[in-house]
């Protein structure tokens, strides 16, 4: 039985890709949005602190890599009683992203669980995959507050769930790491309105986050912030 020391850590890492955050994968645009106007991506390797209200900090290692046709999101966090991972291959083009094959582990003294979903089972993109594409999109969508976009996305066990959101007027942010240029998406979930989660994008590296904080009930829940960044450049 996992804690839920455990169930927040993977919400978290399925949130961003990784747990508390509660978003998954797969989500629709209002309007489509040509591959040659998105940033392309770029390999990196970074490093977030997560904390979450009563529990202990810990560190999240994402990475993405270039695999010749596809690319590779790589997402892990690690205490001294839990770990957590997730990995999701996809290929990027014609202003999308087609994923295919996802996989997470998660386990509380050497205890846990892993999903994994093939191409066939991937009708939507899997979390990891819709948070590049997300961070890819932001800045090019009219979504605003008043009228927000649709994300609709698959859980880890490849259920439909969906959140909408929009595009903030933040333009920079200071984290651990530095300060960086942002894109800043806020994400609602229609059917808990006390909820909400912050995303900072770095509008130069798809998939990179800069800082992430889910609110509930009207306080900060969940806090992630980059500590480091290892990348070609990184601003």
């Amino acid at each position: 039985m996992l804690t839920p020391f455990t169930r927040l850590a993977r919400r978290t890492l399925l949130a961003l890709g990784v747990g508390a955050l509660t978003l998954n994968s797969a989500f629709a645009i209002a309007e489509p949005v040509s591959d040659a106007a998105l940033t392309s991506p770029q390999p990196f390797e970074a490093q977030y602190r997560l904390n979450v209200r009563g529990w202990p900090n810990a560190t999240i290692t994402h990475r993405l890599a270039n695999e010749g046709a596809h690319w590779m999101s790589d997402m892990r966090f690690s205490v001294a009683i839990a770990r957590g991972e997730e990995r999701s291959r996809f290929q990027v083009g014609d202003g999308d992203s087609h994923a295919l094959l996802y996989s997470s582990d998660y386990s509380l003294l050497g205890v846990g669980s892993g999903y994994q979903l093939s191409e066939s089972q991937l009708t939507e993109p899997d979390r990891q995959t819709a948070l590049f594409d997300l961070s890819r999109r932001a800045g090019h969508e009219a979504c605003s507050e008043s009228e927000p976009c649709d994300l609709h996305y698959l859980d880890h066990r490849g259920r439909d769930d969906h959140f909408r959101y929009y595009l903030t007027d933040a333009t920079r942010v200071s984290v651990p790491a530095g300060e960086f240029p942002t894109h800043q998406v806020v994400l609602l979930d229609p059917e808990k309105p006390d909820r909400h989660l912050t995303i900072d994008f770095h509008p130069d590296w798809p998939g990179l986050i800069l800082a992430a904080e889910y609110v509930k009930d009207g306080r900060r829940d969940t806090r992630l912030t980059m500590t480091q960044f290892n990348g070609a450049s990184s601003r």
